[in-house]
């Protein structure tokens, strides 16, 4: 039974990513026949879309919108590359600028999250080693700095609920309708835009389980 259970949560979290890799993949040949690149593209859309003092640059982290210093940034085959892949990641990257620009309260939700995991996960380590070693002087203490350690787990997992809707909606909200009103594609790219931005919401997807079940775990460990 248990065996039947491993296999289903490796299918779960691993298929999700396979899947991604291979529309990307897919999408990812140059098209001569791309007026311009990803780079160019949030560019104009950018302009377009009146997001005055947003900027777009070149990465090595991934690719993403960075809401402090107002910047998409774009790994170089998506800056410089005329794929459908560069040419839909751009829009979405994009969105999360327009939901920045508009304030949208799951967009800064999402960021004051991941402000608050960030110091979470620096708590999280720091309480999974003490708590073994409070475990013989003090069972009560050691049980608290457990229950720290995995809401420190919990603030992960929050932030993984929040970006899904963030995501989803920078891509099938903002990204998807631009592409085509503006016509930026034919009707068969189109089909391919929609694989490749429903491949990175389940990215997402995969990760909240991931962090749930962990969570889930630490939580059956406690009841103990």
């Amino acid at each position: 039974m248990w065996i039947i259970v491993f296999i289903a949560l490796l299918a779960l979290f691993t298929l999700p990513q396979w899947w991604v890799g291979r529309v990307l993949k897919r999408h990812s040949e140059e098209r001569l026949d791309f007026p311009g690149s990803g780079g160019e593209l949030a560019q104009h859309l950018i302009n377009t879309q009146g997001l005055e003092g947003v900027k777009v640059e070149a990465t090595e982290a991934g690719d993403h919108y960075d809401p402090m210093d107002k910047m998409v940034r774009l790994t170089q085959d998506k800056l410089e590359g005329k794929s459908l892949t560069a040419i839909v990641v751009a829009a979405h990257e994009v969105g999360h600028a327009i939901q920045d620009h508009n304030k949208e309260t799951t967009f800064n939700a999402r960021i004051q999250a991941a402000k608050f995991a960030n110091v979470a996960q620096r708590i999280a380590p720091v309480a999974f080693w003490l708590s073994p070693l409070l475990a013989a002087m003090n069972p009560a203490a050691s049980r608290v700095t457990l229950i720290v350690a995995v809401l420190s787990v919990l603030a992960s997992t929050l932030v993984h609920l929040i970006t899904l809707p963030v995501e989803w909606d920078a891509s099938f909200g903002k990204a998807l309708p631009i592409l085509e009103e503006g016509e930026y594609l034919n009707e068969q790219d189109m089909k391919g835009a929609r694989q490749i931005l429903l491949a990175a919401a389940l990215t997402y997807v995969a990760g909240s389980l991931a962090s749930l079940l962990n969570v889930w775990r630490w939580l059956r460990y406690l009841r103990r």
